[in-house]
């Protein structure tokens, strides 16, 4: 879930002093060509011989080893306030070149309100769904665990779907925030240990709903 900045929306516990993951990489500038896709991406050739640069991007990295997985809250989630939950409009995000190209269904938070309760208090979520928080303008966008009971990998997408960076295996119920410093325009939340298991990493691009 978002966190916001005053009330800046977070997704997914504020006592740093708990906290020991390791720092988190800081960004590097990259130069990342595109591949062809059914998207109607530019490779990197086609688009030197058409005359064209591709930019150079912000990027933090996957540190070389994974965290272990964290568990699920079980019996301590809380219960969710909202009888039969939330339901929110869906779309595709499917991963290109470089990944097993995995397509997942996604939930669809556009608003400050569904952004804000994002996927507190689901108990599970398959393999192959996840939400996708989509917002008005591009910044550096924090998350936190707050009342989310499952661990996620949050994805950090730049509006043209190129991954700027992965926070892995956000643990539940845990207020602390958790960020790529690179502009992004979405978030999209998985199982932890999704990006792992399907060679999902930054520098990498997705196919995002209505591309």
């Amino acid at each position: 879930m978002e966190r916001v900045h005053g009330w800046v929306l977070v997704c997914s516990v504020m006592v740093f002093g708990c906290d020991r993951r390791p720092p988190e990489p800081s960004p590097i500038v990259v130069s990342a060509p595109r591949v062809a896709s059914s998207a109607g991406h530019v490779s990197g050739d086609k688009a030197a011989a058409d005359g064209r640069k591709e930019p150079e991007r912000c990027m933090v990295p996957m540190a070389p080893e994974a965290t272990k997985v964290p568990p699920p809250a079980g019996a301590q989630c809380p219960a969710d306030p909202v009888f039969g939950g939330v339901k929110l409009p869906r779309g595709e995000v499917t991963f290109l070149a470089g990944s097993d190209g995995s397509t997942v269904e996604v939930e669809l938070a556009t608003s400050p309100h569904q952004r804000e309760r994002g996927l507190m208090y689901r108990r599970s979520m398959p393999e192959n769904v996840g939400m996708l928080f989509a917002f008005e303008e591009p910044r550096v966008q924090t998350f936190w665990m707050h009342n989310t009971c499952i661990p996620l990998d949050m994805l950090f997408i730049a509006r043209d779907g190129f991954i700027a960076g992965i926070v892995e295996n956000a643990p539940t119920l845990n207020d602390d925030g958790r960020s790529v410093a690179c502009p992004v325009a979405y978030v999209l939340e998985l199982n932890a240990g999704f990006a792992r298991r399907h060679g999902v990493k930054p520098g990498q691009y997705v196919k995002l709903p209505g591309e």
